[in-house]
């Protein structure tokens, strides 16, 4: 079964948004042509506590994009994004959600980030997609989002781990950092990542 995954194409991750990604924007209308060319859509949603671990401002005296560590890996603090219940961690208003099957919420506690639509970053807890996906019959996963090199690229790492067929839909992502996803995508396609255009779906 065809699936796409709609990766956190939320507000403060759009230009003007908390953390915003360059052209967040421009994959907006991407994602909704070619949402009708799979058997199911689910998407993800960063869905952070307000006293969550990764925000900068929950730490006296650091700054933002400065890095902890937590549990053993580095964290980096972000500025406080995709709060519960605000308009922020809200998707795109132009974004397409009539088709989504359903949306897995990440982030949720507050003493660990979780980049991934599977797992938080320790991989200690899972959020349900794994076991959703393969009880509906999902092969071939296709992932577009926010932003490419973060959320989306762990979600792919996480889900050729769970023995899925991964594309990645190139046009239908923005990085935060363009330099780091470069450095990304050559160790995706090494994990068998096929990089596609959104025309190739």
């Amino acid at each position: 079964m065809k699936t796409l995954i709609v990766i956190d194409v939320q507000n403060d991750f759009i230009p003007g948004g908390s953390l915003s990604v360059p052209n967040g924007d421009k994959i907006v209308p991407i994602i909704n042509s070619i949402q009708d060319k799979f058997d199911l859509v689910v998407a993800s949603q960063d869905w952070h506590p307000q006293n969550h671990i990764s925000f900068a401002s929950n730490h006296n005296g650091k700054k933002t994009f400065e890095a902890i560590e937590v549990l053993g890996k580095s964290q980096t603090l972000w500025p406080d994004h995709c709060v519960q219940g605000t308009v922020g961690s809200e998707f795109h208003p132009d974004l397409k959600t009539d088709s989504w099957e359903t949306i897995f919420r990440k982030g949720t506690d507050p003493n660990i980030d979780s980049y991934s639509a599977f797992y938080d970053n320790g991989h200690l807890k899972s959020t349900g997609l794994t076991g959703y996906l393969k009880e509906k019959g999902a092969t071939q996963l296709f992932f577009c989002g926010l932003a490419a090199d973060i959320c989306v690229y762990y979600s792919v790492k996480d889900a050729i781990q769970e023995g899925f067929e991964c594309f990645f839909i190139e046009d239908a992502s923005q990085p935060l950092d363009a330099a780091t996803f470069k450095i990304q995508k050559k160790e995706l396609l090494k994990l068998g990542v096929k990089m596609i255009s959104f025309k190739e779906t």
